[in-house]
């Protein structure tokens, strides 16, 4: 069975094409280095507790320069906004796609 993006791309490809468009002129123009953005959405998607992202993301953190150090980091201070329950897996999903990036 294909992941969400594939049946996303496959089913609706104008729709998948303009989400991502729009996110690549979001992350060009946000006025950010990609090490900066990847940090910064990182600790967005910890707040929500949406582990799959944080994972993704903080492999693109990795290759643009973060240390692992950094991205644990992106993920706790997100304990300020949404506590323990909104972090407690993203912590080991940040940590897994730092090692695996």
């Amino acid at each position: 069975m294909p992941g969400f993006f594939e049946l996303w791309e496959k089913e609706s490809p104008e729709t998948y094409k303009a989400f991502f468009g729009l996110a690549g002129t979001l992350q060009k123009h946000a006025g950010l280095d990609e090490k900066t953005f990847q940090l910064v959405y990182l600790g967005i998607q910890a707040h929500r507790g949406a582990k799959d992202s944080v994972a993704a993301h903080a492999g693109f953190a990795k290759k643009a320069g973060a240390t692992k150090e950094e991205v644990l980091g992106a993920v706790l201070v997100s304990l300020m906004t949404a506590g323990i329950n909104g972090v407690s897996e993203c912590l080991e999903a940040a940590a897994n796609g730092y090692d695996n990036a």
